[in-house]
């Protein structure tokens, strides 16, 4: 999310997932699904971009719409960044997408301000084709002890029946209307909702003060079995942990309580391969450098990934998320927006 410093994936209904009863399976390859679409911010361009995979290639992408922003905010900030495109589920599965996003342009402000009194709400735009996102809505989430909302990011929860959308925030005392003293370490925050308009009390998911941490990433890999990757922006890493007893379980982290994937990294994004059973595709922020790579791993009971070619992978893409798609919704979007 800071530049210095699933669901996110929601699987679809029609994804036929892992046995619950087996702890080393993970999402399990999808016949339905063709492709995949990348949605993206660059940098200093905080706007909305697309990006289509080259046939069902994972890790090879191209730029839609010439490289130029599908969708750019008109409210708040005018700044999106960390989008996310969501499946609808439930009632919603097939008939709904949604892609939210952080309500920060940080050529008006500055990374200190937008943490005291920066955006507490959150960008949504929605669609029925993936093709039509009309205009996006500013919705807030947070409370005012709050000094912002990051990387909001949704996964469907089976046992609610509900979206949990997640961010990360940091407080400061109720007496500091201001927000001028010293704040408490970044903390996971998440509500429920079920149409991205109206959203229960704010609570806590995941707090590891005095570590801040950020950049959260979900992905469910059985019925009541996910995995989470989180920025510890202290040490300014990004690492796994994996739950097999539901979203409020027991969550381990495989190799250990210091173990990590990568340093000098953040924005985390883990998509399931539509071709390769068990495959997980991971994407990295080198935040210093040239944006995402991709990294795979097909053990998600151990700290296992292994660098996968960027021979077709765009550089410069920052913090966003792929969705596996059909073949009629590729081809909507390569008409739409192809060259």
């Amino acid at each position: 999310m800071k530049f210095s410093a699933l669901l996110s994936l929601v699987l679809p209904l029609t994804t036929v997932l892992a046995s619950p009863t087996s702890r080393d399976l993970a999402p399990r390859a999808d016949t339905s699904l063709t492709g995949y679409l990348g949605v993206f911010f660059l940098g200093d361009a905080p706007n909305i971009y697309f990006y289509l995979s080259n046939g069902n290639n994972a890790l090879s992408f191209k730029a839609l719409n010439k490289g130029n922003p599908i969708l750019v905010p008109k409210l708040g900030t005018k700044g999106v960044r960390d989008p996310s495109i969501i499946n609808g589920a439930g009632a919603e599965a097939g008939k709904k997408w949604y892609i939210i996003g952080t309500d920060l342009n940080i050529a008006t402000t500055t990374w200190d301000a937008s943490q005291r009194k920066g955006s507490l709400k959150i960008y949504v735009w929605e669609s029925t084709d993936l093709v039509n996102w009309g205009t996006e809505r500013l919705v807030t989430v947070e409370n005012s002890d709050a000094g912002m909302v990051w990387a909001p990011d949704a996964i469907w929860d089976p046992a609610k029946g509900q979206y949990l959308v997640h961010w990360a925030s940091k407080f400061y005392a109720a007496s500091d209307t201001a927000h001028s003293g010293k704040p408490g370490a970044d903390v996971i925050r998440y509500a429920y909702t079920s149409d991205f308009k109206t959203f229960s009390k704010p609570q806590t998911l995941i707090d590891k003060s005095p570590t801040s941490i950020i950049d959260l990433s979900l992905i469910q890999l059985s019925e009541n079995s996910f995995a989470r990757f989180i920025k510890n922006e202290t040490a300014t890493n990004v690492f796994m942990e994996r739950s097999d007893t539901g979203l409020f379980g027991t969550w381990t982290r495989p190799g250990g309580g210091t173990t990590f994937i990568h340093s000098g990294v953040e924005g985390p994004y883990a998509y399931a391969d539509n071709i390769t059973p068990g495959k997980v595709n991971l994407l990295l922020d080198y935040y210093g450098s040239d944006g995402y790579r991709p990294f795979t791993s097909t053990n998600l009971n151990a700290n296992a990934w292994v660098d996968a070619s960027r021979t077709n992978f765009p550089k410069n893409l920052r913090h966003g998320s792929v969705l596996g798609i059909k073949q009629d919704q590729y081809a909507a979007l390569n008409a739409k927006w192809g060259s």
